[in-house]
């Protein structure tokens, strides 16, 4: 044992990560996931500048 050992170890070095090429099969659904988000926020900002759904009708009760 020598006098240095003591204090924090340096972390083992992981190796990088390898780049996996894409079938079509996944750029397919990359691409579908893309237009399916773009419709969501499209349909937000158009819901944003609207009042509530409800027109304001107003359900009676059913006695006389």
């Amino acid at each position: 044992m020598s006098g240095r050992e003591g204090g924090k170890e340096k972390p083992l070095k992981h190796p990088k990560k390898q780049t996996k090429e894409l079938d079509e099969e996944d750029k397919a659904f990359k691409q579908k996931q893309k237009e399916e988000q773009k419709k969501l926020e499209e349909m937000k900002a158009k819901a944003s500048g609207k009042g509530p759904l409800a027109t304001g009708v107003i359900k009676k009760s059913g006695k006389k």
